[in-house]
């Protein structure tokens, strides 16, 4: 088995310990994570025999959890485990689940708390009603369907290969419980204003009432469900090379949560020269990074740790980039904190769903250079109507859940073609949620001709750059590159999968070298606006990262490429 050398020190006792929500943040809280009973079945009934203990939250399908089993589609997979809790006279015990993959429902003490469908967004209940004074026993019931439905799954595939990956089932975030007094805060929106020097904060509660924001030394009091504009005249913008963060908190009541902010801006507009490029903090700034799938070895879609999550960011940083494209998955919230804090740009892309994988489809602009009008449900398979209406509330969940982070700058709804639908109608249902961000409405194809950027993925030929057609949206390079190199020792299995296969870690860099001085950086002053080399670690059969997938050797030397990084930004400064 390959693991990752903080798989490897795993404490069953003390999984992912850290809080997991750093923008909302209670003192006082009960992790979950850690031994919890299991069982495979095939019906809606509660077992009556459980098949052993399974370590939460690594999904069954994961070396860590100690299962390494298979959850079919048609299977329940079923979790259990006691709660040592009673009730408070006052206050109410909430329960949280970062995510479940893919339909849960949740039972305390036999009763139905509700269910939740998506396998990206988290969800909590309240566990009050329900409490005894003798023992509570939590359960929870997953159904998996993956790429049997047109729900949302990423790149999860029941036959796994190449681009493809290993399918994982069932709770795969931090479980947590808290308690909170009988009002208290629900949520934290927090909106940036850049040009007006002012943050616009709202505290969310089931009713209105007065809460109270400490920040910078000042109390500022307000009702809640009522937005709070505090002043910045003299902020620290936030960027990859200065992250300021502003730190606060609240109070209602009896309950405070601790959270943080930033002041940035970006926007898609033409610099000096009338060429459309993308801005940070109101100049044009060159966006380099890497594509991130986030999967690992032992984990799959979980992380080992906290440290390992900041693993992947650190070295990205030390490398010379300045973004990172989360692809096709939904991460933990501590993940973009740590983007934030260590100054990460975040591109977050939706995961996909759909019918079955079409190639004649997905690869027709390759061939013809015609992009297909996405109102075809048949082609782009999806017919299922529920599918489409599911996907648009979990669009605006995810928007919401990750929408106050300020690494995020830029939305990707579909991916090549993977499930795609009404982009437009899409761009603008974005617009409404989010109008803060940039949005690249069809990364690769099938272009609508609409949203911020001209997207396109590069791969077989090289890159030669060309203006977007209609002359109005900043172009940007969101994959290309895909190097192989395979480092015995450290491969998930005996294949290979890349688009181009080098020898040793020499002729890697010379090939990295060559792509970025002749075909990437001559077209930065042409009008390239960012570029994602694909990836950051090799992925199962994929072999084509910058480290391996157990991310212990890092393929290419750092200060080579932190020089190649600096003359590409380099380009675009003044």
């Amino acid at each position: 088995m390959l693991t990752t050398e903080w798989g490897q020190a795993l404490d069953p006792n003390h999984i992912l310990p850290e809080y997991p929500r750093p923008q909302m943040a209670r003192e006082q809280f009960t992790n979950l994570n850690g031994p919890w009973d299991y069982a495979i079945t095939g019906s809606d009934d509660c077992p009556e025999h459980w098949d052993g203990t399974i370590l939460v939250p690594f999904s069954p399908e994961a070396p860590l959890s100690g299962v390494s089993r298979d959850v079919g589609p048609e299977d329940r997979l079923w979790y259990r485990r006691t709660l040592d809790e009673a009730p408070r006279a006052g206050q109410r015990l909430l329960l949280h689940f970062g995510a479940v993959d893919q339909m849960a429902t949740v039972f305390l003490n036999g009763q139905e708390l509700g269910s939740h469908i998506g396998g990206y967004t988290p969800f909590s209940f309240d566990l009050t009603p329900f409490l005894r004074e003798a023992e509570n026993i939590l359960t929870v019931r997953v159904r998996d369907r993956s790429d049997t439905c047109e729900l949302s799954r990423g790149k999860q595939k029941t036959k796994r290969g190449g681009i493809w990956y290993t399918r994982q089932s069932g709770i795969w975030q931090t479980v947590w419980t808290e308690w909170v007094p009988e009002i208290y805060i629900s949520a934290l929106k927090i909106v940036l204003d850049y040009d007006a020097s002012q943050v616009v904060l709202t505290v969310c509660s089931a009713q209105s009432t007065i809460c109270y924001v400490h920040f910078d030394g000042g109390t500022y009091g307000c009702r809640t469900n009522t937005p709070l504009h505090l002043s910045l005249p003299q902020f620290t913008p936030w960027s990859p090379e200065n992250p300021k963060l502003y730190d606060f908190t609240v109070t209602l009541g009896e309950d405070t949560v601790s959270s943080y902010f930033a002041m940035r801006k970006v926007e898609m507009k033409p610099d000096s020269q009338g060429i459309p490029r993308l801005f940070l903090n109101g100049r044009p700034y060159f966006q380099t990074g890497v594509l991130d799938q986030g999967y690992w070895p032992d984990g799959l879609y979980t992380a080992p740790s906290d440290e390992a999550l900041i693993c992947d960011i650190e070295t990205m940083k030390s490398l010379g980039f300045n973004l990172l494209r989360k692809h096709i998955k939904v991460e933990p919230l501590r993940f973009y904190y740590h983007c934030d804090r260590f100054g990460m740009l975040v591109w977050q892309d939706m995961p996909s769903g759909g019918g079955k994988y079409r190639p004649l489809t997905i690869s027709a602009p390759l061939i013809t250079g015609r992009h297909r009008d996405d109102h075809n449900y048949r082609v782009f398979a999806r017919r299922d109507e529920r599918a489409r209406k599911h996907y648009r509330m979990e669009l605006r969940e995810i928007v919401e859940h990750l929408g106050n982070s300020p690494s995020i700058i830029l939305w990707v709804p579909f991916n090549e073609g993977w499930g795609q639908f009404e982009a437009r109608e899409i761009t603008e249902l974005l617009r409404q949620l989010d109008p803060t961000r940039l949005i690249d409405h069809a990364s690769g194809w099938h272009d609508q001709g609409v949203s911020d950027v001209k997207s396109l993925h590069v791969y077989f030929k090289p890159y030669r750059f060309r203006p977007d057609d209609k002359g109005s949206r900043a172009v940007v390079l969101s994959e290309f590159g895909g190097y192989t190199l395979v480092l015995p020792g450290h491969c998930w299995n005996k294949k290979a999968f890349g688009y181009k296969k080098l020898s040793d870690p020499e002729a890697l860099l010379a090939a990295f070298e060559t792509l970025y001085e002749e075909q990437i950086r001559p077209a930065v002053s042409q009008g390239l606006c960012a570029a994602v080399y694909t990836q950051l670690s090799d992925v199962e059969d994929e072999c084509n990262g910058l480290m391996t997938y157990d991310r212990r050797i890092v393929k290419l030397p750092a200060e080579a490429l932190r020089a190649i990084n600096d003359r590409l930004r380099a380009e675009l400064e003044p």
